[in-house]
């Protein structure tokens, strides 16, 4: 009798739970409905408060956890570089990499991750998974694209700071100048150079009219054009295939802007 009683107390509390649990989920749905309504009326802080009651209720339900993460980052300010700021950074990378643990190949979360590390200047980070988007989705030119600009800017700035300290003209070319620091800054970007011209490659194989990636490949050219050292040659030659990609970049503008709708201009009805 006694076994009897306690096999029924055990049913019972089970009961319990799952008629709990299933509560649970069903006001965690509602909270992330709610959270969305907010989300769409740009309620950013009260959306975040129901998906984070939607999280909290149900630890399994991924939306929530993707629209808290991107919530986060709708208040996260580039630029910004505040405590409170860069705390919502944090958290909105925090959650997405909650949702890699559960989906690993989840490309929003690691596009969010990868843009959010970018808009931070931590570039290793962001490249980092900028990679692992194009692993997940090789097809997408656009990560490609994001890493040839980290690229450039891991290049182009620490240039620009030793041509400053020797007090360059725009026109003077490095090897002219001072052939040690050419030499350091070839050794330093030559890598990094080569990289996003392949990745802008690969972005324009995918979207050959991606104007975007021309002009950063007119940029990078240009990089490769100042660093390389005691050879005029190949120095002319990379700043006429930078001119080249100019050439190109406005041209597929001109044609994009061509076959936008009202681009002829405007038609008069002949009727009236």
């Amino acid at each position: 009798m006694k076994t009897t009683q306690r096999l029924l107390v055990v049913v019972a509390a089970a009961l319990m739970l799952l008629a709990s649990t299933g509560c649970d989920k069903l006001k965690a749905r509602d909270h992330l409905n709610k959270g969305v309504q907010a989300y769409k009326n740009s309620k950013f802080e009260s959306a975040i408060d129901h998906f984070q009651q939607a999280v909290a209720l149900d630890p399994t339900l991924i939306n929530a956890r993707l629209y808290l993460a991107t919530a986060f980052a709708q208040q996260y300010i580039p630029g910004a570089d505040t405590p409170d700021n860069n705390r919502f950074g944090e958290q909105a990378i925090d959650q997405y990499k909650q949702v890699l643990q559960v989906d690993p190949k989840n490309i929003n979360s690691i596009k969010g991750i990868a843009y959010l590390y970018l808009q931070m200047k931590k570039f290793p980070l962001a490249k980092e998974f900028y990679k692992k988007a194009s692993e997940v989705d090789p097809n997408d030119p656009e990560p490609y694209y994001s890493v040839a600009v980290i690229d450039w800017t891991q290049t182009y700035v620490p240039r620009q700071e030793e041509r400053a300290k020797l007090g360059m003209k725009p026109e003077e070319s490095l090897p002219a100048k001072d052939k040690k620091v050419c030499a350091e800054m070839k050794e330093k970007n030559t890598a990094n150079v080569q990289e996003g011209i392949d990745n802008l490659n690969k972005a324009l194989q995918l979207r050959p009219d991606y104007d975007d990636a021309m002009a950063y490949m007119n940029l990078m050219y240009r990089e490769r054009a100042d660093i390389q050292c005691d050879d005029p040659a190949a120095r002319s030659a990379d700043l006429k295939t930078a001119d080249e990609w100019v050439d190109k970049t406005m041209a597929t503008k001109k044609i994009k802007l061509e076959k936008q709708p009202g681009a002829g201009g405007i038609v008069m009805d002949q009727n009236k």
